[in-house]
């Protein structure tokens, strides 16, 4: 090669010292896929969560409060929405440091947004916020925390949500929809009504024409909403294959579904509902799952495609195992309680180890839409000293790293993954 001809600077060995600094900015620079939360777009109006009241009164907060404040769950909900959110404000960030997970990551979002986290009043952070439009609200929200889409979590069985689909709410190219069938699932005889009120045959025994006819709903609603995949929660408890109506419409309806469709179904399994109902949603708990039911899944449906994500800490290596013996199952994401710095890290580089870049280190799982900024914020520095340890690793056992690496290794993780596995469904 002659010394006049250019040189590939990507394509070049880096010194082991230049690896932190280059991950840390290809994690910066790289646009993300946020494949989980439960945000909306503006059309969908008051189903979209935002705004400092809402960042306050999200769960982890309450749940927060009620261990270190006299306030108790009965009194809480006897709050106004803004006595609820001033009391959260009051007790967990101006008569303490703010250092829990979920309290900085209201400090990280509105710093980002410019706004004085340490003000003993909420009333300037009000006002900043009623200044900004939705839209705008949500052109800041993705471009501060680095993400081009989100993919929604969509009810076809909410009411509030349906009468947004059948008003044609307005499109925004950056929402994805998924389509969400817990209650059809878990929830089965309660929602037998919902199903039949929308003009479907079924009964509670799920017998006679109701597969055909929980089949037609999917197939529907499949074509309504373009989703990218199915999902459902699952308890800690959940078996597969069992005598159970859950088994009946997974093998009768739901997996036939996604095979025809070739559409993913997401799973997240683990979740104890109301172990304290008086917390409401912050009174859920985790459960350590027994993974032969997904094996059973990955087994029987070899065609189907599954995204899973577990919400105990201790079922994670064994689904690390599953994945490294099925290649129809992605795991992805560090779900609820596990959205930790030290455990997000702990996670992913297990999942490194034992599977290379073949998964999708995390998700937001974001319900108020400034939660983006703080969670892919969090993110971007957990899952950055890792992979500068695992690119560092690398080259000292002999392969060199180049920036070409790094950024193909990025893209493939917080991108390129979830576009193979559940590419969108052409109009």
């Amino acid at each position: 090669m002659s010394g006049s001809e250019p040189v590939d600077a990507d394509r070049v060995a880096m010194r082991s010292s230049e690896i932190p600094s280059e991950v840390d900015a290809i994690l910066q620079s790289t646009a993300f896929v946020d494949i989980h939360t439960h945000l909306f777009p503006a059309s969908f109006g008051r189903l979209g969560l935002s705004g400092i009241d809402e960042l306050l009164t999200y769960h982890y907060l309450e749940a927060e409060l009620f261990r270190v404040s006299d306030v108790t769950p009965e009194q809480y909900w006897q709050l106004a929405p803004a006595a609820r959110a001033e009391a959260i404000w009051q007790a967990l960030f101006v008569a303490r440091a703010p250092i829990s997970e979920a309290a900085r990551g209201v400090v990280a979002s509105l710093d980002a947004l410019g706004l004085d986290a340490s003000s003993a009043s909420l009333t300037p952070i009000r006002e900043a916020y009623a200044a900004r439009s939705v839209e705008a609200r949500i052109d800041a929200a993705l471009r501060l925390a680095g993400v081009s889409e989100v993919v929604m979590t969509n009810d076809p069985l909410d009411p509030d949500e349906v009468a947004c689909w059948d008003a044609h709410a307005a499109p925004d190219r950056r929402f994805h929809a998924a389509l969400r069938i817990d209650r059809v699932l878990n929830d089965w005889v309660a929602h037998v009504p919902a199903l039949s009120a929308q003009g479907y045959r079924v009964d509670a025994a799920a017998g006679g024409t109701s597969l055909a006819e929980v089949r037609r709903f999917l197939d529907a609603w499949i074509a309504r909403m373009r989703p990218r995949y199915m999902a459902v929660s699952l308890p800690d408890t959940f078996t597969y294959p069992a005598s159970d109506v859950r088994t009946v419409l997974l093998d009768g309806a739901i997996l036939p579904a996604c095979a025809d469709h070739r559409l993913p179904l997401s799973l997240m399994i683990g979740v104890r509902r109301q172990v304290n109902p008086a917390l409401r949603l912050a009174g859920d708990a985790s459960g350590r799952a027994d993974l032969r039911a997904l094996e059973a899944l990955c087994a029987r449906w070899p065609q189907n495609r599954f995204l899973v994500s577990v919400l105990s800490r201790e079922n994670q290596h064994e689904l690390c195992v599953y994945a490294r013996k099925f290649a129809n199952l992605l795991p992805f994401g560090c779900w609820w309680f596990l959205n930790n710095g030290s455990l997000v890290e702990e996670i992913t580089r297990m999942r490194l180890e034992m599977l290379g870049t073949s998964f999708i280190p995390q998700h937001s799982d974001a319900r108020v839409l400034e939660q983006l900024i703080y969670k892919w914020r969090n993110t971007r520095r957990s899952v950055g000293r890792v992979l500068a340890d695992s690119f560092r690793t690398m080259a000292d056992d002999g392969r060199p790293v180049t920036r070409a690496d790094i950024r193909a290794d990025v893209e493939r993780l917080f991108r390129g993954n979830f576009e193979r596995f559940a590419p969108a469904v052409q109009p």
